[in-house]
Parts: C-alpha cells; structure tokens; sequence
C-alpha cells in the first residue's frame, strides 16, 4: 500500500483524484485550510488533515509527510491576491519540498500549468503574473531538487467529462510551447495524477497536455521510457 498525501485536497482536480488513488489501494491523507471541507474530503475515502500550509513552517510540514510514500501538491491560492499567491503557490510549495526532503519521502508530484516556465511572457500588469511567476519559481526549485519528481501541467481546465485520453509534450525541462494549446477537463487531470502515482514515475519529467488521442496509460508508459 502506498501512503500518499495531497496538498490542497479539496480543490477540484484533487478531489476527483483522490477515490481514484484509493480505488487503487492506497492509503490517501488530504491535506485542508478549512475545517468545514473535511466531509467532502471524507467522502472521496481519503483521510482529511486540517492544516494550514500557508502557515506552517518546514518543520511542521515535514511533520505532516512523514511516513507518505508520494506527495501530490495541487494546491493554490486560488489567483487574486498577489502576495498570497507568492506567498502558497511559491512559498509554501518549496518549503514543502524541503519538508518532503526532511521526511524522507520517495516521490513528488507538481500540479503546474501548461507552458509554465521562467520566460511566460505574461506582462507584469496582468493578473495571471505572480501565478506565473510562482509557479516558474516553483518548478525551477523541484527539478533542482533531490527529489524523485514529476510535473503535471495541464492546459486550461474544463468541467467537462474526461475521456481518458490526452496530447501531451514531455521533458525533462518546462513544456507546453503552443500559445493556442486547447483544453482539458479536471477528470483527465485526475487520471493523469493517479496514472503518474500508479506507475511510479516517469521520473524527473514534467508533462504538459491537453484533451486529445492517445489513451493516458499510454502517455505514462512512453514518458518512462
């Protein structure tokens, strides 16, 4: 049994991810700011943890992954405010990799976006820049990091039924160079995840994709090759 942890576990793609990593027999710890989300976490069958990353330091995120075998961070702070964004999407985000570090855990899994990467191009007046700059900042950091990683980057997120199939662009560096990259629903995030955590790898790689073709089982198996 896998012991994994999602950091921001009741956003929308971790709680579709969650009952497919636990249909899968592992143990699953969501990891949540706010106390009254804890039955929508329960009832995805993984284990609601209140805390706050935001605030906790490395010290006490190390405490929250020790023993976890996989940490899955699809947290945010949600866009908006800027010195919050740096503050999760950057801040929080390294210190828990120090922590996954510190905890000895095997395997981090980075939900990015598509196209992320220090040279975004998104100008500073506009309200996608500290996301860009977080996330660039992020990514940088765990591919320079000991850790056995992989990062997801999806395109724009729809609600939309996922059909399990995905194009994708894959590397070791940052991906998604197509400025009129389409779509992907939050289920095939989901089962990108969970396929990614499943497969124990590929490693050291970031995987940038849209809805599209090619069965997701496939993606991961040529991407660990």
């Amino acid at each position: 049994m896998t012991n994994i942890v999602i950091i921001g576990g009741h956003g929308k793609v971790a709680l579709l991810a969650a009952p497919l990593l636990v249909e899968a027999g592992n143990q699953v710890t969501s990891v949540i700011r706010n106390p009254e989300h804890a039955d929508d976490v329960a009832a995805t069958g993984a284990t609601p943890l209140v805390e706050s990353v935001e605030e906790l330091d490395t010290d006490g995120l190390t405490r929250v992954l020790q023993g976890a075998d996989v940490v899955v961070w699809s947290a945010g702070a949600g866009g908006g405010d800027a010195t919050r964004t740096t503050a999760v999407d950057r801040d929080a985000a390294i210190r828990s990799m120090e922590a996954a570090q510190a905890a000895g855990v095997g395997r981090y899994v980075m939900v990015s976006y598509y196209g992320a990467r220090p040279d975004h191009g998104v100008p500073a007046d506009n309200g996608f820049f500290a996301y860009a700059e977080a996330k660039a900042e992020a990514d940088a950091h765990l591919r320079a990091s000991g850790l056995d990683w992989t990062i997801v980057a999806p395109s724009a997120l729809t609600l939309e039924e996922p059909t399990g199939r995905i194009d994708a662009q894959v590397g070791e560096g940052p991906q998604g160079d197509d400025p009129d990259a389409g779509s992907v629903s939050r289920g095939n995030v989901a089962r990108v995840i969970a396929a990614v955590v499943d497969a124990g790898g590929p490693s050291r790689t970031t995987i940038a994709f849209t809805d599209g073709e090619t069965p997701i089982a496939e993606v991961i198996e040529a991407a660990a090759r």
